[in-house]
């Protein structure tokens, strides 16, 4: 009965995981890249489909297109998207230098993790929720009774609880990390 629940725990904590390394905190990361929309033949499509990102140093991504007349739009892209990147063109491919972070855009940084995590936690709280409505139904129409329902309760909640705690986790070290010079 709480297998949904659990998926639902797991997949936003992936997601959490995901949105986490995307953020940029001085150092060269593809995901920072991967999922940037660039338009190209007319479509708007993820960079990472047309074209391969790497690191080529600790702080060098380079962006390698398929198809090298692209490269303006790539560029294009990633100068309007807001990352604070500026990307050097060597006219078949792109390279990146990640700036390193000041303190300020640190702090932003930590900020935006903080908002994540609590993304997170709300997702927990409204798989709960729907499990809880899920159980207390099943008691009602008498498919459960009162002690399997405190059972599935009691844990739901141990499942809320464990995910809380490895969210505020993940928030603790991310903060570490990006905070560390």
């Amino acid at each position: 009965m709480l297998q949904k629940t659990k998926d639902w725990i797991e997949s936003t904590i992936k997601y959490l995981n995901t949105e986490y390394s995307k953020l940029q905190i001085g150092r060269a990361n593809p995901s920072l890249l991967e999922d940037l929309m660039v338009e190209v033949y007319g479509v708007t499509w993820p960079l990472k489909n047309s074209a391969s990102v790497s690191v080529m140093w600790p702080q060098t991504i380079n962006i390698k297109p398929w198809d090298k007349s692209i490269v303006h739009n790539i560029e294009k892209a990633i100068s309007e998207s807001g990352l604070w990147f500026s990307p050097q063109n060597m006219w078949d491919s792109l390279i990146i230098k990640i700036p390193p972070l000041t303190q300020e855009r640190r702090t932003e940084v930590v900020k935006i993790a903080k908002k994540l995590a609590e993304d997170a936690k709300i997702s927990v709280r409204n798989a709960r929720s729907e499990s809880y409505k899920d159980v207390k139904k099943a008691e009602k129409d008498k498919e459960i009774t009162e002690d399997d329902e405190k059972k599935f309760l009691d844990e739901l909640q141990k499942l809320v609880d464990e995910a809380n705690k490895k969210i505020d986790d993940f928030l603790k070290n991310k903060s570490i990390d990006i905070m560390k010079v």
